[in-house]
């Protein structure tokens, strides 16, 4: 099952590859791993727990002691809800960094959870810079936190987070980061990037498989979190604390998905943890889209801003191309895609992360340019509107 030119496997069960930001493509040992049952108050149980949240802690690298990891059920959305609501106290008001659909759901988050909140809405294509959020900052001294998201898989914009926490806390604010679909492959490093908590989940970089998310915050504001949050199930500072003392999970775990999820943290570390990992995804990245324009596509972003992650493409303006053909051709021949999310030309996405390599990459090309020539699409360039918004980033 081992292609002679990639140490990676294909999937083993003959499924298509998951072109996409997670769910994504995991090894048949990741795989294999949940088909054992564990009790979730049991020691062994217990002590899985236990390695889940150091192994997850020392990806912060020097200054990791003064934080902790705090793993909650469900998808990553309920783990961005607890953060946020956890965190930024009912007294306290927002800064929410919005350029794509996920900075949105964090503002309509904040929205149910009636915190006061503001809003910068980059759009689909700009980055939120460090000095708007400093003008933002200084002409709103009501403003206690910022919310940043690090990858905005909607568009596939690796966001400046670097610049985002010293503008925030130049200002004396709190950045929380929404690192969803960049932890494990992009550095997020506590000496390098001041934040109080970040989140993300088990079925992204780290190619674990969904059922639960984790918050890894400052120990400082676990123990000030006591009270702030709206809900008795997403409740960190009650999570949190309640791990420490019994070292159980407060409500039933997702016990085979943790499993799962420490086979998958140890072949990151063997992988050269985040910096291999990440280094993967980039090769991915580079592979494709350089295949994807020579034939004819035209990716959303400038080479400065796109993420090892996802990768936002354009649909051509050829009238023969329909995305839901394109969607099925390219699945039949082994390649799910992403369904595009940009609110004003048609898109599509096509994912860099999960057990694929450069080789998997090649196929992807292949396979795009079979699907074009199946539908009778001569040319894949995107509709002049197109190259007009994204004539934006570099105004």
């Amino acid at each position: 099952m081992t292609a002679p030119e990639t140490g990676l496997e294909r999937p083993k069960l003959g499924e298509p590859y998951l072109l996409t930001p997670g769910p994504l493509t995991t090894s048949y040992a990741v795989k294999e791993a949940m088909l054992r049952d564990w009790g979730s108050w049991d020691e062994d149980f217990r002590a899985m727990t236990r390695e889940l949240r150091t192994s997850l802690l020392s990806l912060l690298g020097d200054g990791s002691a003064d934080f902790d990891c705090v793993p909650m059920q469900g998808s990553g959305s309920f783990s961005v809800e607890a953060m946020l609501a956890s965190f930024i106290p009912r007294d306290g008001k927002a800064l929410v960094l919005a350029n794509g659909a996920y900075g949105m759901r964090s503002a309509q988050t904040l929205e149910y959870l009636g915190r006061a909140h503001v809003v910068l809405d980059k759009g689909d294509y700009l980055p939120p810079r460090g000095d708007e959020v400093a003008q933002i900052l200084a002409d709103d001294p009501d403003i206690t936190h910022v919310v940043a998201i690090h990858c905005e898989t909607s568009s596939g914009i690796l966001n400046p987070v670097e610049e985002i926490s010293e503008a925030t806390y130049a200002a004396g604010r709190k950045l929380l980061i929404d690192s969803m679909s960049a932890f494990g492959a992009i550095e997020l490093k506590v000496e390098d990037i001041r934040y109080e908590a970040m989140v993300s989940s088990a079925n992204k970089c780290i190619e674990g498989v969904p059922g639960f998310g984790f918050i890894i915050a400052r120990k400082s504001e676990l123990e000030a979190a006591k009270g702030n949050s709206h809900s008795l199930s997403l409740d960190v500072h009650a999570q949190w604390a309640h791990m420490n003392k019994t070292g159980q999970w407060r409500f039933t775990p997702p016990t085979h998905v943790v499993a799962a999820f420490l086979v998958a943290l140890r072949a990151h570390k063997d992988e050269g943890g985040v910096a291999g990992r990440g280094a993967r995804y980039t090769r991915n990245r580079d592979v494709m889209v350089d295949g994807m324009r020579e034939l004819g596509f035209e990716a959303l972003l400038k080479d400065r801003w796109l993420s090892p992650i996802i990768v936002t493409f354009f649909c051509p303006d050829d009238a023969k191309f329909v995305f839901d053909r394109f969607y099925e051709l390219m699945k039949d021949k082994g390649f799910i895609i992403y369904p595009g999310k940009l609110t004003v030309v048609d898109s599509f996405r096509v994912g860099c992360i999960g057990q694929m390599d450069e080789h998997v990459m090649r196929q992807v090309v292949a396979a795009a340019k079979e699907t074009l020539d199946e539908m009778g699409v001569t040319s894949a360039a995107p509709p002049a509107i197109a190259l007009q918004e994204r004539a934006k980033l570099a105004a």
